[in-house]
């Protein structure tokens, strides 16, 4: 999966779950402009080890129920 991930901007990346553009703040793009703001999105390290970057949207789908695997993001 890691291979897959895309930037597809110095602001933006998808989303491993939904793969919809998602901001990223703080990126070299914002040094440029100075928008500033806030980040779309995070990246998470799972409990089996995976790292995976979501939007919020996707965050607010996984289980709250037990340990987030790379299992669960692919159900996204």
């Amino acid at each position: 999966m890691a291979a897959e991930r895309q930037v597809d901007s110095m602001a933006t990346r998808r989303c491993d779950g939904c793969n919809e553009r998602t901001r990223i703040a703080g990126g070299i793009s914002d040094f440029w402009s100075q928008a500033g703001g806030s980040s779309g999105g995070v990246t998470l390290e799972l409990a089996d080890g995976s790292e995976h970057f979501l939007c919020f949207e996707c965050l607010d789908r996984l289980p709250e129920d037990r340990a987030v695997t790379a299992e669960d993001i692919e159900a996204l």
